[in-house]
């Protein structure tokens, strides 16, 4: 019923930039949450960045300590679109990310959780 396509992964030397880029599709109603996740080798998945409050003028924004300042999360509504510019990238960044979204698919149900089939983004010289 909703798919998440994930592009934008790829090798890239540490101090590079590169950009992931996320779209909904399929029966949505709503969303409420978007965001992005990665799981290193050997590592719990772990929170990177998300937009709560998809569809206000000023939505919540949270970023994890460790790419603070030089991630991005931005956001197009129209596309149901998420994206995350990532700068400076570091070895340690290196990880398989994942797009998440909190969407309903009615107006009255409740939400569900859908993943993304995760992008690699490899950090390394």
């Amino acid at each position: 019923q909703v798919q998440l396509v994930e592009s934008g992964g790829g090798l890239v030397q540490p101090g590079g930039s590169l950009r992931l880029s996320c779209a909904a599709s399929g029966s949505i109603f709503s969303i409420n949450t978007m965001g992005w996740y990665r799981q290193a080798p050997g590592k719990e998945r772990e929170s990177v960045a998300t937009i709560t409050s998809w569809s206000q003028l000023l939505p919540l924004i949270n970023y994890a300590d460790a790419v603070k300042g030089r991630f991005t999360i931005s956001r197009d509504k129209a596309k149901n679109t998420v994206y995350l510019q990532m700068n400076s990238l570091k070895p340690e960044d290196t990880a398989v990310y994942y797009c998440n979204a909190e969407i309903k698919l009615g107006g009255l149900g409740p939400e569900y959780s859908y993943w993304g089939q995760g992008t690699q983004v490899t950090v390394s010289s």
